[in-house]
């Protein structure tokens, strides 16, 4: 075979190259417009720009197609999500607009770029977040109660409500949404748990869910719930749907309290009649239980309701113990409020003392009190009052000058030796031990401030007068004993 001329081998690279470069193209890694895309029903627009070559060699019949990768990053399942018009697309670097399928959710998505007319195929694209957030509001869990108990050693099931009460958006009407629970660590800070629709807590504390959108922010969560570990007799919660206090003339509010087997709610100690239900709806102001049953073990839950609208509190004296003053000892109690334009009324022994309409009184004797706080009306408020009452003793009836140490008593109520009344000596101010027993040995009072005031309950007997025993032991003196009998 002779050897080609140079002229000869010329034209022929000349030939071949064009041919190449007539029959094949080149397309760059697509460049994303985004770092993630967090699409929604309202947003679901998405750019890329690439690069091919040659220019000539794409036809009016030439389509470019955009493919979407798994959550993984693979193209081995890949999606066609964009497909352009023949001949839309003829001059290099290209920009086309995407939409994410509705159901993207993960980390590593990846987009590449084909031609149709001279087949070709791009690099992937850098990996990104994708999600679509077919859900995106609020929702509630526990049926929104905010507290739950499960018994020592047991456990409580957490579950997203389906479909809920009122607007209640449930995310599980969407079956392709997964979900991320999370306890709270402080008011700002959370640590993952687990996934999925519910979440078996064996573990106190406050616990939520969100829809699991990684790293694209949402409105797709859910309410606390506070869960609590409680041994039998264990404390739970009460709420107020109408929040503590709240204002009468609204109407009525609901108390609930914990899920649990069975309840049992009463009212200022008393059992209220067929309340048996998680809830309870009132209008009264009161200190509520409710016994909740959790199953392997029971626990309880108090709230002490005021309907009065406002916040009050009282200071400068005990509202739950007697308030003590010495002859010619004063005492200044003082009411601060949230009320509207506040008015205040103070008794003694029911009776109103002229002249005392201010939010302080200096309390110069003995006896029964009481200040009304009420709201004006006319500032459109709630219309309501509140009242505070306590007790002032003291003074030479108080502290009598009795000479021996008395072994009986009758706490009948008819203010005649009702409390076992020992001499000054012994008292309050005298750093005197007082211990009483019982005929079964069980102390049932003890002190070294003793207010001349045991027993300050009711002593529940029929027919045999119980007797006790007493020891009075001064700080710089022989111990006094005795017994004393409890006469109806």
């Amino acid at each position: 075979m002779k050897n080609l001329s140079f002229i000869q081998f010329f034209t022929f690279f000349i030939f071949s190259f064009s041919f190449l470069a007539q029959g094949q193209v080149v397309i760059s890694k697509p460049n994303l417009g985004f770092s993630q895309a967090c699409a929604s029903p309202s947003f679901n627009s998405y750019n890329l720009t690439f690069s091919f070559s040659p220019e000539a060699s794409i036809s009016s019949s030439n389509q470019f197609i955009i493919e979407l990768s798994g959550a993984d990053g693979s193209f081995a399942t890949s999606e066609v999500i964009y497909t352009s018009e023949a001949g839309a697309v003829t001059t290099s670097p290209a920009t086309l607009t995407f939409a994410v399928p509705t159901i993207v959710s993960g980390q590593s998505y990846k987009v590449r770029v084909k031609s149709t007319d001279l087949p070709a195929t791009s690099t992937g694209s850098d990996a990104f977040p994708a999600y679509y957030k077919l859900q995106d509001t609020p929702f509630t869990i526990n049926n929104l109660v905010e507290t739950a108990n499960f018994c020592s050693g047991g456990s409580y099931l957490l579950t997203i409500d389906n479909p809920g009460t009122g607007d209640n958006d449930s995310p599980l009407n969407y079956p392709s949404l997964t979900y991320n629970w999370y306890r709270e660590t402080s008011p700002t800070t959370k640590e993952f748990v687990a996934t999925g629709e519910s979440l078996l807590v064996t573990t106190s504390g406050r616990y939520f869910v969100e829809t699991n959108y990684g790293t694209c922010s949402s409105n797709s969560y859910s309410n606390r719930v506070q869960v609590t570990e409680v041994a039998s007799g264990g404390v739970s919660s009460v709420t107020s749907s109408l929040g503590n206090p709240y204002c009468m003339s609204d109407g009525p509010t609901t108390l609930s309290t914990s899920t649990g087997d069975s309840y049992q709610w009463y009212k200022d100690g008393s059992i209220i009649s067929g309340a048996t239900e998680q809830t309870y709806v009132t209008n009264e102001s009161g200190e509520y239980t409710v016994s909740v049953n959790l199953g392997s073990c029971t626990a309880s839950a108090s709230i002490n309701l005021d309907n009065s609208g406002f916040n009050s509190e009282i200071s400068g004296v005990s509202l739950d113990d007697d308030n003590v003053i010495d002859d010619g000892d004063t005492l200044l109690v003082t009411v601060t409020t949230d009320a509207s334009n506040p008015t205040f009324v103070w008794y003694l022994n029911n009776t109103v003392i002229s002249g005392e309409t201010t939010n302080t009184y200096t309390v110069t004797t003995v006896g029964n009190y009481k200040v009304v706080v009420s709201q004006d009306s006319s500032t459109g408020s709630c219309v309501a009052s509140t009242d505070f009452e306590f007790k002032v003793t003291g003074g030479s009836d108080f502290f009598p000058d009795v000479s021996n140490i008395p072994n009986i008593i009758s706490p009948n109520g008819d203010g005649i030796n009702d409390t076992w009344i020992i001499p000054k000596e012994y008292v309050a101010g005298t750093n005197t031990e007082v211990v009483i027993i019982s005929a079964q040995g069980k102390v049932v009072f003890e002190t070294k401030d003793y207010q001349n005031n045991w027993p300050e309950e009711s002593i529940d007997f029929k027919s045999v007068n119980p007797v006790y025993y007493y020891i009075i032991t001064p700080s710089n003196g022989s111990a006094r004993k005795g017994t004393l009998t409890v006469l109806k």
